[in-house]
């Protein structure tokens, strides 16, 4: 049965991205129903910023989805599955992209995606508690960001050892200055994490022009005539104007193709109409390869229940890198046991994650069957390509060597690594997951792209009233984590949709 509803929009995901859209769209005065299929509300138990309790398996606010590695093993990818998305069960890790990523989206999207255009976006959803007073920050947008202060001796410890290997400051992460340490911006405020549900939808709850709908699983979106004119949903159809997907980068590539849009073959077998043949749907995604590397703290010296997990990071650049700052080592501050559950964990280690920033593999969404109801196949070929493995090594050698500087030494013991690269790469083999930060399964490009599946305006090609507005979208996944990034990509939506 059809909803009646003389929709402007409809929003699919009241995630990162899709609540920034809906609010900057009512703001331009369109009338906006925004689909979530998890809660609708953001509890306390997710706002504690010293946890990543949402995360964990089996939680409500997690759809916990299936991935596959490319030795065959299988992994768990959490993904948020509440408004909010992600940003209400991450870490709060907030950094911006760098220029190289801006330079890498305007050649696929034009001058509108270039860094002197996305400043100013960037400066206006923020608002920079500590350096909020310079001109390349903002101060009044909806987004809170801060750094940590002080911090338990680990920091301190991990930020005098990459002092000992003479390794660039960076005190500004979201400066778009050369890569180095400094602290990690977090969209937290004295603990709590703010999502973009309580940064966007909460100072406008009640306009009569939002209407937000939780438990609203989407099933694909209705097209007639090469139009999309709404989605359907398991409460019925809903007719809109326009459609926008902002499902994450798992869930609008998987709508895209239980919609009969995607590669022909593929949904044939599946037993789908084909709509319209998109080769590039699922096809071009990439994400940050990660290891973890354990360090094992001495006692009190690291975070304590309810402090902040993260302090600093560091972003150093592998040789023959073809940007700067394509490794990240990021120190935990306390044991993920501690993390996830909020519970105390004495013996266990800390780690360090290693991840690549930018690597040569791609990874591969496709369809299982036609059934919404099952999770799409989510394939990393991560370090599959000889580059990568290269890189990685270096970054866990990176690593161990600042676990054993005498700065570390002095707060706990690290743990050793094999020397021969064979024996490394079955090391790091066996430890080897994903950032979860995917994106580019239904990237943008110029006309003529046969494997782009939207346009620089974010128009799903050849359906009318149809766009994407999430990390889909990306050409290549940022150069740092892409919370702010799609946060970022809603902004830019919500200004090509409105011209404002």
């Amino acid at each position: 049965m059809a909803e009646a509803g003389g929709w402007d929009v409809v929003v699919v995901g009241a995630g990162t991205a899709g609540c920034a859209l809906a609010a900057r769209l009512v703001d331009a005065g369109r009338r906006v129903l925004l689909l979530e299929a998890g809660a609708d509300a953001v509890g306390d138990e997710l706002r504690d910023a010293s946890t990543l309790r949402g995360a964990v398996a089996g939680h409500p606010a997690n759809w916990d989805l299936p991935g596959l590695l490319a030795d065959g093993r299988s992994i768990r990818v959490p993904r948020g599955r509440v408004v909010g998305g992600s940003s209400a069960i991450n870490a709060g890790y907030f950094l911006r992209p760098t220029r190289a990523d801006a330079a890498g989206w305007a050649a696929a999207g034009g001058d509108r995606w270039a860094w002197e255009r996305l400043l100013p976006v960037l400066k206006r959803l923020e608002s920079d508690r500590d350096l909020g007073d310079r001109p390349e920050h903002g101060a009044d947008g909806p987004m809170p960001v801060s750094r940590p202060s002080g911090g338990p001796p680990l920091a301190a410890a991990f930020a005098e050892a990459v002092d000992e290997l003479g390794l660039p400051a960076e005190p500004d992460k979201n400066g778009g200055g050369p890569p180095g340490y400094g602290a990690v911006p977090r969209n937290v405020l004295d603990g709590v994490r703010v999502s973009t549900a309580d940064a966007y939808l909460g100072p406008r709850r009640g306009d009569p022009l939002l209407t937000v709908r939780g438990g609203a699983q989407v099933l694909r979106v209705l097209v007639q005539r090469g139009r999309a004119v709404g989605v359907r949903t398991t409460a019925g159809d809903i007719r809109a104007t326009e459609v926008v997907l902002c499902a994450g980068a798992v869930g609008s590539a998987h709508l895209l193709l239980l919609s009969g849009i995607g590669p022909a073959a593929q949904l044939r077998a599946a037993g789908i109409e084909v709509l319209v043949d998109a080769p590039g749907v699922g096809e071009d995604g990439t994400d940050h390869p990660i290891v973890y590397l354990p360090f094992r703290p001495r006692g009190g010296v690291a975070a304590a229940l309810g402090q902040a997990p993260l302090h600093g990071v560091l972003h150093a650049t592998s040789d023959g890198a073809g940007v700067p700052g394509d490794l990240e080592l990021l120190p935990w501050l306390a044991p993920f046991a501690q993390v996830m559950t909020g519970l105390p964990a004495p013996g266990s280690p800390v780690e360090v994650g290693i991840s690549l920033q930018r690597t040569e593999g791609r990874c591969r969404l496709s369809l299982v069957d036609a059934d919404p109801a099952r999770p799409p196949r989510v394939e990393y070929r991560h370090l599959v390509e000889a580059a990568d493995a290269q890189r990685m090594r270096q970054g866990v050698r990176l690593a161990a060597e600042l676990l054993d500087r005498r700065a570390m030494r002095r707060v706990g013991e690290p743990e050793g690594l094999p020397d021969d690269d064979a024996d490394l790469d079955r090391w790091i083999g066996s430890r080897l997951t994903t950032a979860v930060h995917l994106s580019g399964t239904a990237r943008m490009g110029p006309d003529g792209d046969g494997g782009a599946v939207v346009d620089p305006q974010l128009r799903v090609r050849g359906v009318e009233g149809l766009r994407i507005a999430d990390t889909s979208v990306l050409p290549r996944v940022p150069g740092r984590g892409p919370a702010l990034t799609a946060v970022l990509i809603g902004e830019l939506a919500a200004e090509t949709m409105t011209g404002r």
